[in-house]
């Protein structure tokens, strides 16, 4: 038997209890949990054949009730001792995609970040739209393109057109852009014509993944008017692969920013769900940006309530994102196209001025929010390299 020691200080105490897939050399993937630096297998531990699958799906599948025992139990199994073979050093294991995605849903809910692009885009304009402050801004995204952290991202190819070109080229993105964003898993789904009320969320949502909507500025700007992001967006989204019970964020729980004008009905919250969250982003191992989630507008109850109110109905394992994450400074903000000003003010990086992404760059997020017990829990990172586009058919 093997009683599991948490360092001080770490983000995976009992507090957090993350969910996640993973394998060991010459075993199939199954569900475990994430205690301290050791994975604990859970379908050796609770003998539940739905924990012996290779997604979180049909545990999610369960509900709320369910999620909240298996929680308990968990707590009492790696407070105390636990079979030998059952527990892995996370050093050992291999992480993998903890959901089969079933929708991705992506959102624009930093006033920040779309007052920013606002400002980039239609400098003579007011910064946002006359929508933005009545509904959360969203898009569907590609549920086929979203993958785990530690899968290479390959640079895509599209159309382009420079403002100071007069026809549109084929060729590689120049434009490559990170967008760090924290994502929300359905875990019980609602039927086609059922709204999904705010209040709700915490019934429907299972947990929360740090995501990067990788983002090929240049293709975007020519295709998105007039239907929105496309080819710029759908080539790869990254998540990590620990998925932070939203059980375990009820510590981060706090206010949104003031919504005014007030929103209409559906939207409003009685207790909204903001989250004290803190990002970090790094570039090749410098930190260059520590967008705080606190400041979205738009909670991540009110997405999903917008979602769904035009009688959508929602799945086991969709993911919607919050959109980029940024703040006030410039060193809170959550894409490079914000950081550097559309390229005009560049960042330095490892004693090099930067924008956008190069082949080879690696990007890391990570994110810590308030536990239970005082410290911290943590999500893990998202990180990921870039690599050259390949040859396509011009």
């Amino acid at each position: 038997m093997t009683r599991i020691e948490v360092p001080d200080g770490s983000l995976f105490g009992l507090d957090n209890l993350p969910y996640g897939v993973f394998s060991t050399q010459g075993t199939a993937p199954r569900v475990g949990v994430r205690v301290g630096d050791h994975v604990v297998d859970l379908a050796a531990t609770l003998g539940d054949d739905v924990f012996a699958q290779p997604v979180l799906n049909g545990f999610m599948a369960q509900g709320h009730a369910r999620w909240v025992r298996v929680r308990e139990r968990i707590t009492e199994l790696v407070s105390g001792d636990v079979p030998d073979a059952a527990v892995h050093a996370v050093s050992d294991v291999r992480t993998h995609l903890p959901f089969e995605v079933a929708d991705y849903v992506d959102f624009y809910a930093s006033e920040h970040h779309a007052s920013n692009l606002g400002r980039l885009f239609r400098p003579n304009a007011e910064p946002l739209m006359p929508n933005w402050k009545h509904l959360p801004v969203g898009y569907h995204g590609r549920a086929g393109t979203v993958v785990v952290s530690g899968t290479d991202v390959v640079r895509p190819c599209g159309q382009r057109k420079a403002p100071d070109e007069d026809s549109p080229t084929f060729g590689e993105s120049r434009r490559l852009d990170i967008e760090a964003e924290l994502g929300f898993v359905v875990g019980t789904g609602s039927e086609l014509g059922s709204p999904v009320p705010v209040e709700e969320f915490e019934q429907r949502v299972f947990g929360a993944v740090l995501v990067n909507d990788w983002s090929a500025r240049d293709i975007q700007a020519w295709e998105y008017v007039p239907l929105g992001p496309f080819l710029g967006k759908s080539f790869a989204t990254s998540i990590s692969p620990w998925v932070v019970p939203l059980l375990a964020l009820e510590t981060a729980r706090v206010a949104t920013p003031p919504q005014a004008p007030q929103p209409l009905p559906y939207l409003r919250e009685s207790s909204p769900w903001g989250l004290d969250i803190a990002l970090e982003v790094e570039l090749n191992g410098q930190v260059i940006s520590r967008p705080p989630y606190r400041e979205m507008y738009w909670s991540p109850a009110q997405m999903l309530a917008h979602m769904t109110v035009n009688g959508a109905s929602s799945r086991t394992g969709d993911l919607f994102a919050s959109g980029t994450i940024s703040g006030p400074e410039r060193d809170q903000r959550g894409a490079l196209i914000e950081i550097t000003w559309g390229g005009k003010e560049p960042i330095q990086v490892g004693g090099e001025e930067r924008t956008f992404l190069r082949d080879g760059d690696e990007v890391a997020i990570t994110a810590t929010a308030p536990a239970a017990s005082g410290g911290r829990i943590g999500f893990g990172e998202v990180r990921n390299r870039i690599l050259p586009a390949k040859g396509a058919q011009r």
